[in-house]
């Protein structure tokens, strides 16, 4: 007897610690849709999908329109083809020279758009200072209630003043 109530216990044990393993689980699941929902993440993933497109793009203006241009100035040649074999190795310095025209355009390209962002949110920023500078913060209740009080004691005063003249001419 003494070893089925050992059993039992080590079954609800375990159970404890399978049910404790699922709730963990499901938190973390949860933790991770939360994380992937987030605006930081999807814009992400719009970047690297944009990035990859804008990749393409400028490795055919690199092989297909600078490489040519280039390898005529410097005397036709194609850097595509440029390669030492060392033995069985073949090494393509052609195609590495061409990776590093392809980086300096992203490059070139990355710089101008951020520059050109950081001008815009500048512009932007500067705009919203000009507007918070012309508009007045709003009055609290009790300098309201005070300036209601001045003018109603300037307008009772003058007609006391207007009211002596019109005694006095009398």
């Amino acid at each position: 007897m003494p070893k089925e109530e050992t059993k039992k216990e080590i079954i609800k044990k375990e159970k404890a610690v399978a049910k404790e393993v699922l709730k963990k689980g499901s938190k973390t699941f949860n933790e991770f849709k939360e994380f992937i929902a987030r605006g930081n993440v999807i814009d992400l993933a719009v970047g690297v999908i944009i990035g990859n497109a804008f990749g393409k793009i400028v490795t055919s203006i690199v092989n297909d329109i600078l490489m040519p241009i280039i390898g005529v100035l410097i005397g036709g040649h194609d850097f595509s083809n440029l390669s030492i074999e060392i033995g069985d190795a073949t090494i393509k310095y052609g195609t590495f020279i061409q990776n590093i025209i392809d980086f300096l355009i992203v490059a070139v390209c990355i710089f101008i758009m951020v520059k050109v962002i950081n001008k815009l949110t500048h512009r932007v920023e500067h705009t919203e200072e000009v507007v918070e500078e012309v508009v007045e913060p709003p009055k609290d209740e009790q300098t309201v209630l005070l300036e209601e009080i001045r003018d109603l004691l300037k307008e009772q005063n003058s007609p006391k003043k207007t009211s002596n003249k019109s005694k006095t001419t009398k």
